[in-house]
């Protein structure tokens, strides 16, 4: 038999992890800072880029040009499994004021653990499984390694009184935490933590299934800078090996690290809600960004349509500038979207307070706003809201559910505010306690155990109550 070579022709689209979609993407989770200092950046470096005088609702002034819908996509994809990369601010309240909007609020820097114990909140646990994950949270380290085997740590829930746990439970259940931002978490190693990370990327992204490999196989290699051993047998050329390794060095080996920084730092509200007679009304912040444009000195001299250098140099940067632009636009309309499903759902805090907060989890905005749950988490992280009632991290709006005894659901976080009235009003010479706190709770048709009730009191820094009859 012989075999003929052939040529064919296909036809189809794959969409690319380009830098102007990483740029995108990057933009998204900036907090309001952040964005800041990319912004004054790109002004420095660009030409064609120019800050108008004055703020407005639009943080960018998008160019009417027809060579804008030739050159730029007309959509901006933000739905990505692409590493979060910059620092997590933790949610921060206030009162509010009659005075006007305080924006300027001080916030501390989130841990890695709070910022994970959020997101277990936020997906759907069993309750076997929601202890399995918080045990193996708290074995993670600084840089979001688990090096705590699991043997150990199905002792230690043996140990809890937790029985019957094989190791497949603790494994599976780690293969959903290993689904978590940042990405790359809950590795037990370098090799898993890379290959975590190439997962997380479209399977479209060029030489990824080199880069899997090598990393899967050759990491030692990689290591002893061997590059004659991996081109051989990766079989790539110089500049494909090169590629490949550069896409490697791109991921974070310490996805972790970028939490638990406390440093102090002010920010500024991304939206602002009001109230009048029409209702609630959600809107960007028109002190949170400058508002961009392309310069039209510069631009115009692009008219001439020469080949020379400089009016190549121009083009160049009045793409970037195009895509920069875009992007903002990108970000503010998804922010918009987001934030004004959130406040919908959320109508009665804003008008009652926390006692009357309702369950939320990403995947009722994610449902609604048709995104994926990345994308919220995206989102609602170092994103800030101010309402009447305070300056609130977008987070903050999202709590699990708790059943009631007629049927309807309660936030955790309504939860939390009716245990915090209820100790304010207890007689000070007889403090509830967390067996009194869970009848009065059963009374007002809410179910929870007496170790939840512990574990809200302690979180919100309430002492039991022996020891608040000792301090009175």
């Amino acid at each position: 038999m012989v075999m003929k070579a052939s040529l064919q022709l296909r036809i189809g689209t794959q969409l690319t992890m380009t830098p102007q979609l990483q740029q995108a993407i990057a933009l998204l989770q900036l907090s309001t800072l952040d964005l800041r200092q990319e912004i004054q950046q790109a002004l420095d470096a660009n030409p064609m880029l120019e800050q108008e005088d004055e703020f407005s609702e639009q943080a960018v002034s998008e160019p009417k040009d027809e060579e804008w819908s030739e050159s730029i996509p007309t959509e901006l994809s933000v739905d990505s499994d692409w590493s979060d990369t910059y620092q997590d601010v933790g949610s921060m309240s206030g009162s509010g004021s009659s005075e006007g909007p305080d924006f300027e609020r001080q916030a501390a820097g989130q841990s890695l653990h709070g910022h994970l114990l959020w997101q277990l909140a936020m997906t759907d646990f069993s309750a076997r499984e929601h202890l399995v994950a918080e045990s193996l949270i708290d074995a993670l380290d600084a840089n979001g390694y688990l090096t705590q085997p699991l043997n150990d740590i199905r002792e230690g829930l043996r140990a809890q009184g937790i029985d019957g746990l094989s190791q497949r439970e603790i494994e599976n259940t780690l293969l959903k935490l290993q689904q978590f931002e940042p990405t790359g978490i809950f590795a037990r190693d370098l090799r898993e933590c890379l290959m975590l990370q190439l997962a997380a990327l479209p399977d479209d992204t060029p030489l990824l299934v080199p880069a899997r490999r090598l990393v899967r196989q050759f990491l030692e290699a990689l290591g002893k800078d061997d590059m004659r051993l991996l081109k051989r047998r990766l079989g790539l050329d110089d500049e494909q090996l090169s590629d490949v390794i550069q896409l490697i060095r791109s991921l974070d080996p310490r996805p972790g690290s970028a939490y638990g920084v406390t440093d102090d730092s002010y920010i500024t509200p991304d939206l602002v809600v009001r109230h009048d007679n029409e209702g609630w009304h959600l809107e960007l912040n028109p002190e949170a960004l400058p508002k961009l444009r392309i310069q039209p000195d510069y631009a115009s001299l692009i008219k001439r349509a020469d080949k020379s250098q400089d009016n190549q140099f121009l083009k160049e940067h009045l793409q970037e500038a195009r895509w920069l632009i875009k992007s903002l636009s990108s970000r503010n309309d998804t922010l918009l979207r987001v934030g004004r499903e959130i406040i919908t759902r959320q109508i009665g805090f804003l008008e009652h307070g926390e006692e009357a907060m309702k369950p939320l989890i990403l995947a009722d905005i994610a449902e609604a706003v048709e995104m994926h749950e990345s994308t919220i988490s995206r989102v609602t992280t170092q994103k800030y809201i101010h309402t009447p009632r305070g300056v609130f991290e977008l987070k903050y709006f999202f709590s699990s559910q708790v059943s009631g005894q007629d049927g309807d659901s309660h936030s955790s976080t309504a939860i939390r505010a009716r245990l915090k009235k209820l100790i304010s009003e207890e007689q000070p010479g007889k403090p509830l306690s967390d067996s009194r706190l869970v009848t009065l709770l059963d009374e007002s048709g809410i179910q929870v155990a007496r170790r939840t009730v512990a574990k809200y009191r302690e979180a919100m820094g309430i002492p039991s109550s022996s020891e608040r009859r000792r301090l009175r």
